[in-house]
């Protein structure tokens, strides 16, 4: 579970519904026709804009920005290292064992391919292509969220637009101003809050966590084909390190002298 996203938004949120009580009654703040012009306006946009499919599958990826844990970069030096001492004492095909045990799918499928003989050059171009298109899904499904925090400022603005209108009409009967000017406002603050605090926000977090993940994989892609190349497994380190942040490095083989 990542903290960071559920507690930035709960922390913002809570502020703001803090600042309200200690100025006046919260449920003040709640109109159900400036929530449906604003939120539902901005779906009914951002479905408009994408295939049905990439829009429905936003949910599932949205999993990335709240629960899904990403291993750490030592996690899988650690997973590689210990493949490729294996694989440098015993044979490439001494491996194909404890591959069953690897819970990174991608880790191994590369683990399999080495085993199955492939060149590396082939090795690379499988594991390369499967970077190249993931990257591309959670680019779209990050664009999406972004398409959401477009519209709903746009529609908050809406919002405002028709509550004026709404008041303007109805300038002779004082008991309808209010609640006319009520779905003005509102609109707007849904708009911007819901843009600034939940979607702009959510949209930078998926493509922090795309990047993330796209990093690992890279590490993985690297000591795979180390592995596939027979290298020493102290080069293999030193390699699978470079990704890392400097306070992040812990050499094995150190440690063991």
């Amino acid at each position: 579970m990542d903290f960071a996203t559920i507690l930035g938004i709960l922390i913002s949120f809570g502020l703001i519904a803090a600042a309200i009580i200690h100025g006046g009654n919260l449920t003040l703040y709640f109109d159900l026709p400036a929530a449906l012009i604003v939120f539902g306006g901005s779906i009914g946009a951002t479905m408009a804009s994408y295939p049905l499919s990439q829009f429905l599958g936003l949910g599932g990826v949205l999993r990335n920005a709240f629960f899904v844990r990403l291993p750490a970069g030592m996690e899988i030096v650690d997973a590689l290292l210990f493949f490729a001492n294996k694989a440098r004492r015993e044979g490439i095909l001494s491996i194909e064992p404890s591959l069953p045990t690897v819970d990174d799918a991608y880790l191994r499928k590369g683990l399999q391919l080495t085993v199955d003989g492939l060149e590396p050059e082939a090795i690379r171009a499988i594991l390369m292509t499967e970077i190249v298109h993931r990257e591309q899904r959670h680019e779209s499904s990050a664009e999406v969220m972004a398409t959401l925090g477009l519209f709903s400022p746009a529609m908050g603005l809406i919002g405002t637009l028709l509550g004026l209108v709404m008041m303007l009409k109805t300038m002779n009967d004082p008991s309808s101003i209010g609640p006319s000017m009520a779905v003005a406002l509102l609109a707007t603050l849904y708009g911007a809050v819901s843009a600034n605090l939940v979607f702009l926000p959510l949209s930078n977090k998926l493509k922090q966590r795309s990047r993330q993940e796209i990093m690992r994989m890279e590490m993985i892609v690297e000591g795979v084909l180390a592995i596939s190349y027979g290298e020493n497994p102290r080069i293999v380190e030193e390699k699978l390190l470079s990704y890392l942040p400097p306070k992040e490095r812990t050499s094995r083989f150190w440690e063991k002298e």
